[in-house]
């Protein structure tokens, strides 16, 4: 084996580690420049500009407008600096577009460095730096005196703007007739497409539907029971067996309250009209169809005090089926069906169904106390204000009146002909 020292003997060359870039040679290298003067030109100096939202690509005049400093008062002391005047561009060489440069960045100074390769020098000039925003020319017409009509035009807008602004009502009214006949009088000279739009808009008016035409299609959508608006007597107004059905009003049973009733028997119902109606109306024989409209307003009532609040806002919600069987019990599925459908969809009441209930216990309530309503017992069971209980009534044609007994107050609603029904409100004459 040899010396062990020998193996780690260090080389006699220079131990300083040498780069592993290569040196850029020839062209690559960086040439060196000097600053021979800063220019600023006597003269518009250059300008920098951006235009921020638009593209300036066709070669535009601009004319150069300045705006020189005013001198310093003598008695301030100046800062021995002079300031730069301000200068603003201006091109109308476009058809339609005018192009406006304003400096930005004024207490900034900007220069431009033009290097000459050759001599390597780079001379520095002052520039400003401007935005151009762009403007699509008004179209104004052209006038055959633009001298004096123009300062007298300016004046008379002048006088009438302040009169608009501090004149009183008397000068405002003047003012207001002058250009009201100037727009009158415009209209002579109008040309044939305008001449032919106002002449479509009088026939539109024409034939624009009158106040009796509207008040009927109000009265068709009004959600009202379906009546006989031409009948001649009132009892012929609203029949029961179009209102509800003749298979359903003949499904509703009520052989349980006759004879209740015929022993004397109380009947527990959980409305106060039904309560205190039931021994007369059940105790005539005959008249064995308003005892089954009776119960089915008690159903109806029954659904509308058990609905839940809905999703929707201003909705609600209806029982299940299974619970309504409950709740509505003796009551046949045929009619329950009937009531579900009739004011609600698929289990939700809107305002349309709301209405739709309320009215139908108006028209129930009237045909039942022979079309003369005390509405205290049906504005309890139904948990509405007077007032829009008293509205519903007058929706299906019913007079809403107040009398006094015994100093008890009364609200009464009377079906009589002919039915009156809310008019619509038209405006105040002028």
């Amino acid at each position: 084996m040899g010396d062990p020292s020998e193996k780690k003997r260090r080389r006699a060359e220079d131990d300083t580690p040498k780069s592993k870039k290569k040196k850029s040679e020839g062209a690559g290298a960086a040439m060196e420049f000097s600053i021979t003067k800063v220019h600023t030109p006597q003269v518009s100096p250059p300008v920098v500009a951006v235009t921020p939202g638009f593209l300036l690509r066709d070669k535009h005049a601009f004319d150069v407008y300045e705006k020189v400093p005013q001198q310093a008062n003598k008695r301030r002391k100046s800062s021995g600096i002079p300031q730069a005047p301000e200068m603003a561009l201006h091109s109308s060489t476009h058809v339609s577009i005018d192009y406006t440069a304003r400096e930005t960045e004024q207490m900034l100074n900007h220069y431009l460095a033009i290097v000459d390769p050759k001599t390597k020098e780079i001379e520095i000039i002052s520039a400003k730096k401007m935005m151009v925003r762009h403007k699509v020319r008004a179209q104004q017409e052209e006038r055959k005196e633009p001298g004096e009509e123009s300062a007298a035009q300016t004046n008379y807008e002048r006088r009438t703007a302040l009169g608009e602004e501090f004149g009183t009502r008397k000068a405002k009214k003047a003012l207001k007739s002058v250009a009201d006949n100037a727009i009158m009088a415009s209209t002579d000279n109008l040309g044939q497409a305008e001449n032919t739009m106002l002449q479509n808009v009088k026939e539109v008016f024409a034939k624009s539907a009158t106040k009796e035409e509207l008040q009927a299609a109000v009265d068709q959508v009004r959600p009202v029971p379906k009546g006989n608006y031409n009948a001649e007597h009132i009892q012929d107004v609203y029949i029961p067996r179009e209102i509800i059905g003749s298979e359903i009003l003949n499904a509703v049973p009520v052989m349980d309250w006759q004879e209740a009733v015929r022993n004397n028997e109380a009947v527990n119902v959980p409305s106060r009209f039904v309560a205190h109606r039931i021994a007369r109306v059940a105790a005539n024989k005959e008249d064995k169809e308003r005892l089954q409209v009776l119960r089915y307003l008690l159903w109806v009532i029954i659904l509308w005090v058990t609905t839940g609040k809905g999703r929707e806002r201003g909705t609600k919600t209806i029982a299940k089926r299974d619970k309504l069987r409950e709740l509505l019990s003796p009551a046949p599925e045929v009619v329950i069906e009937n009531i579900r459908r009739k004011f609600s969809d698929n289990g939700v009441m809107r305002k349309e169904h709301m209405e739709l209930l309320m009215t139908h216990c108006c028209v129930f309530a009237s045909i039942i106390d022979n079309f003369e309503v005390n509405m205290n017992d049906l504005r309890e069971d139904l948990k509405l204000e007077q007032k829009q209980l008293a509205q519903y009534f007058m929706e299906v044609g019913a007079r809403v009146k107040q009398s006094k007994a015994g100093g008890v107050m009364k609200h009464i609603a009377k079906l009589q002909l002919p039915l009156v029904f809310p008019r619509i409100r038209s405006g105040a004459r002028r």
